[in-house]
């Protein structure tokens, strides 16, 4: 429960040790063993997207999303700030299904990253090909996929000015 705790409200160890009667390294062991047994029942992007086109899928819905954390002092937490939303963060990128369930996100990212970014470090592309599946976008996601013959990633387009 102290690890949830920190995890979901985003306590500070130290506090969370003290009111508990336990060190604050026990408290980050505790928390560093439950994200790797989290991560470790995680599917993997391939194995998530070939079951979505077993099932009969043709397409995903990716976005990101800026998940909001306490400003924590010093010059390394200004990587987390991000421009767009204003506020300190971990950026996350989600795959749903065409129903908008869940079916894979990505590692936590500094707030400041673009969804584009995040997409290329993950090689969302070869992994959407691999499956032979298509994908929804928002607009941050524009030019990602330049093949105009066989697009696999599907965006919007800006409005032109008046």
């Amino acid at each position: 429960m102290i690890v949830l705790a920190v995890l979901r409200h985003d306590q500070r160890l130290a506090d969370m040790a003290g009111g508990n009667n336990v060190s604050e390294s026990t408290v980050r062991r505790w928390r560093d063993e439950l994200i790797a047994l989290l991560a470790a029942q995680a599917p993997c992007l391939d194995r998530a997207l070939k079951r979505v086109a077993k099932q009969g899928g043709e397409v995903v819905l990716i976005d990101g999303t800026l998940i909001p954390t306490r400003r924590r002092t010093g010059k390394a937490d200004r990587q987390n700030y991000s421009g767009e939303y204003r506020h300190h963060g971990l950026h996350f990128l989600a795959v749903t299904d065409e129903k908008g369930r869940l079916i894979w996100i990505s590692a936590a990212r500094p707030g400041r990253t673009h969804d584009i970014t995040a997409a290329r470090h993950d090689h969302i592309l070869a992994h959407l090909r691999a499956a032979g599946l298509g994908a929804l976008a928002d607009l941050g996601f524009r030019g990602l996929d330049n093949d105009a013959r066989d697009p696999v990633i599907v965006t919007g387009c800006r409005p032109r000015p008046a």
